[in-house]
């Protein structure tokens, strides 16, 4: 008799760890599904989806019945985070701006773009190419563009490339016409110049002019305007 309470003994305790073992399974099996159905939920939560989304996206901005910007991209996307709106051009953008007798002054192009609604401030990346009436280009990888207090800058590096010469540094800040600008940190300036020369006979080889390389101007910025007076930056 005593063996066989022994025994009854070492089956109630076999059988109590079993049932252990599976609520134990059971639980961690529960945990482990619940984090990825978090994982799930926060990958898939609203913030993350466009409110709207348009291909071949093109539009006009007017003031006064005038047109003041032309706005081309290839696809745009509108999100709504924590009650801040934003429109989020992930193929690229063009803007182009007009002055009031409709006249191109300027224009931005870039890989990528995305503008804050309520900031009204516009944010440019990736093979940014600015321009203004005059043909001077900026070519830089990060640009911003604050609408209210009608400006553009960045503090990385930048290239301008006029007719006659192209200036390079770290940091940019100018106007959004790039009428009036300054380089912040300027690294060298190339003076590129063009001659007139005769036309090559049979026996004359064609010489190609040279650019000139002016070494390092220090750290005092470089400044462009087209008047007189200074451009208040």
């Amino acid at each position: 008799m005593k063996q066989q309470k022994s025994g009854s003994k070492t089956a109630n305790i076999f059988y109590y760890f079993r049932i252990a073992v599976l609520f134990s399974g059971a639980a961690i099996l529960f945990f482990a599904c619940e984090n990825n159905i978090e994982k799930i939920k926060a990958f898939n939560t609203i913030d993350n989806l466009p409110l709207l989304e348009a291909r071949q996206f093109e539009t006009l901005y007017t003031d006064s019945g005038k047109v003041r910007f032309h706005i081309k991209a290839p696809k745009l996307l509108q999100f709504e985070t924590e009650g801040k709106t934003y429109l989020e051009f992930p193929e690229g953008i063009e803007l182009v701006k007009y002055d009031e007798r409709q006249t191109v002054i300027s224009s931005i192009t870039a890989d990528y773009a995305k503008k804050f609604e309520k900031e009204e401030k516009w944010e440019a990346k990736n093979n940014v190419i600015a321009t203004n009436a005059q043909g001077d280009t900026l070519k830089t990888e990060h640009l911003i563009w604050e609408e209210k207090e009608e400006i553009i800058y960045t503090e990385e590096f930048v290239r301008i490339i006029r007719p006659d010469q192209i200036i390079t540094g770290i940091g940019f800040q100018s106007d959004q016409a790039m009428q009036n600008w300054r380089i912040k940190n300027p690294r060298g300036t190339i003076y590129i110049e063009v001659e007139d020369t005769p036309p090559a006979s049979s026996d004359t080889t064609e010489q190609i002019p040279q650019p000139e390389i002016v070494p390092q101007s220090g750290q005092q910025p470089v400044r462009f305007n087209n008047e007189p007076t200074s451009a208040g930056f």
